[in-house]
């Protein structure tokens, strides 16, 4: 049995009191966490004294030290014991109504379908049919796999502070804490940082939205009554929209949701069979397009492809969390199939329209046909409805985290909830009539926002959560690769960003 002098080990960082395990391990109750270099474990100092324990935070194990006077003992063996392993958090969730691997699947294709696939035609256009399709890959395999850094962070975390499960700006804040100091400094407010980045995100797929429905409606009565501009078809549905995200209970949509499903792959089918009719064709078709869009293409794809903002609730709700991740894991699948028809989508509706592709492949069907104006009228009466969806996130944000607990006992606080929705709805109105650009709004939100918590943050997150807990190469390893994710992030945020505001302004100047 091996035993170590406690006094030599701790005397740089203890008094020589060593005090029980707080409840939870809460800050209040600790000293900041420290390395030991010895075991490769954080441990605590507790702030309370006169008792006979250390506690080592990471493997929820006590060092009993003897009451001797000169000399400390502690059982090494009994130190590397760990109780982390004992505590799964998958077995500890309790989801009221869980489900399977094929509906978690299914969630996942349709939280990932929407108006970003009928964009990949145009981003296509912006880098041209070879890169795309290379691009388009490499970007789906990075998102996923900092899909899958954010979700074993989360496990890990979860099971070092015994919950069951953790959101994605809980996460964050987690991971921070147990990082550097630098890191640790900014843990308060990173929860706060990504859920920014999130409402970015989410309102500006509202306008998105937004758009969509008002281009199309437009492409589809122009044909009818003449000429009408698309801000005034934005004001029509302008009340519509207003009362519909006033509802505050989902559960009520899903019948709608449902039926907006349905008309999604009516319209779908018909925009395919009209790209095969006109027939794809390498003719006069770039296969590497100009540098200078190459940010375009980039923005485009990660909001076509990155569902980040859904990841951990949907893995939260399964009945098999596990089977989550893993090479033959739910997520695997359906990236794979996300990515290929993607991939597929693009590279096709390039191939037949050509430079003249526009920001929603629907827009390039045929204005007089009944089939393709039908597609058109059926995809913008499923966008208004999936807008409530999208919208929900934000409200979520605004109100349940934030603004809501503020006012809960205000005897107006129904008031200032529904005047909260109808701003929230009104920002991204004005925002939508004042730049109404549907591929220029889809590549800015998507580097502006998706390059920084679809793939800056995760890397980060996984730097952080194993600072003190992986050593040598692997330690050197981990954060080389991080630092090179967070730099592709970065300089893609800035790029597509910088890239998609300087066409809005030549646009619309």
């Amino acid at each position: 049995m091996q035993f170590l002098n406690i006094d030599q080990l701790f005397a740089s960082h203890f008094a020589r009191n060593y005090t029980q395990v707080p409840d939870n391990k809460s800050g209040r109750n600790c000293d900041p966490l420290f390395y030991c270099r010895h075991w490769g474990r954080m441990v605590a100092k507790v702030k309370e004294a006169h008792t006979n324990s250390a506690f080592i935070c990471d493997s929820g194990t006590y060092i009993q030290r003897n009451d001797q006077k000169e000399k400390h003992t502690v059982d090494l063996s009994a130190t590397l014991k760990t109780n982390d392993d004992c505590y799964d958090p998958y077995l500890h969730r309790e989801v009221a109504h869980p489900t399977t691997n094929w509906e978690t699947l299914f969630h996942l294709l349709k939280g990932s379908l929407g108006t970003g696939i009928l964009a990949m035609p145009k981003a296509f256009s912006n880098a041209g049919y070879a890169l795309a399709t290379v691009g388009t890959i490499f970007i789906g395999f990075i998102c996923t796999y900092c899909i899958h850094l954010l979700i074993k962070c989360e496990y890990e975390l979860c099971k070092r502070r015994k919950i069951p499960s953790l959101t994605y700006p809980g996460t964050a804040e987690a991971a921070f804490a147990e990082g550097p100091g630098p890191a640790k400094k900014f843990a308060p407010y990173s929860g706060y940082m990504v859920n920014i980045f999130l409402l970015i995100y989410q309102l500006g797929a509202c306008c998105v939205y937004i758009v969509f429905i008002a281009v199309n409606i437009q492409a589809v009565a122009n044909h009818y009554v003449g000429d009408i501009a698309v801000e005034l078809y934005m004001v029509m549905f302008l009340i519509p929209l207003i009362l519909l995200n006033w509802i505050r209970n989902l559960k009520r949509l899903a019948p709608l949701s449902t039926f907006a499903n349905f008309i999604t792959v009516i319209s779908f089918a018909i925009t395919l069979y009209y790209i095969f009719k006109t027939g794809p064709t390498f003719e006069e078709r770039e296969p590497v397009s100009v540098i200078e869009n190459i940010p375009l293409f980039f923005g485009t794809v990660l909001f076509a492809l990155e569902a980040v903002g859904v990841i951990i609730p949907l893995e939260n709700e399964m009945k098999t969390p596990q089977a989550f991740g893993g090479v033959f894991g739910v997520l695997n699948k359906g990236m794979s199939l996300i990515v290929t028809l993607y991939t597929v989508i693009g590279l096709l509706g390039y191939l037949t329209y050509g430079p003249i592709t526009e920001g929603s492949i629907t827009l390039n069907l045929p204005k007089e046909d009944i089939l393709a104006q039908v597609a058109k009228a059926g995809l913008a009466l499923a966008i208004f409805i999936t807008y409530t969806i999208q919208y929900y996130v934000a409200i979520d944000i605004t109100w349940n985290q934030y603004l809501g607990p503020k006012l809960e006992n205000h005897p107006k606080a129904k008031i200032f909830e529904y005047t909260t929705r109808t701003v929230l709805v009104l920002m991204t109105f004005i925002l939508a009539a004042a730049v109404p650009a549907l591929d220029l709004f889809i590549s800015l939100f998507g580097a502006l926002c998706l390059s920084a918590v679809g793939i800056a943050i995760p890397a980060a997150i996984e730097s952080c959560t194993y600072w003190y807990h992986r050593q040598g190469w692997s330690f050197y390893l981990m954060n080389v690769k991080n630092l090179a994710l967070i730099l592709f992030g970065v300089c893609g945020l800035i790029a597509g960003t910088y890239t998609s505001l300087r066409d809005i302004i030549h646009k619309f100047s």
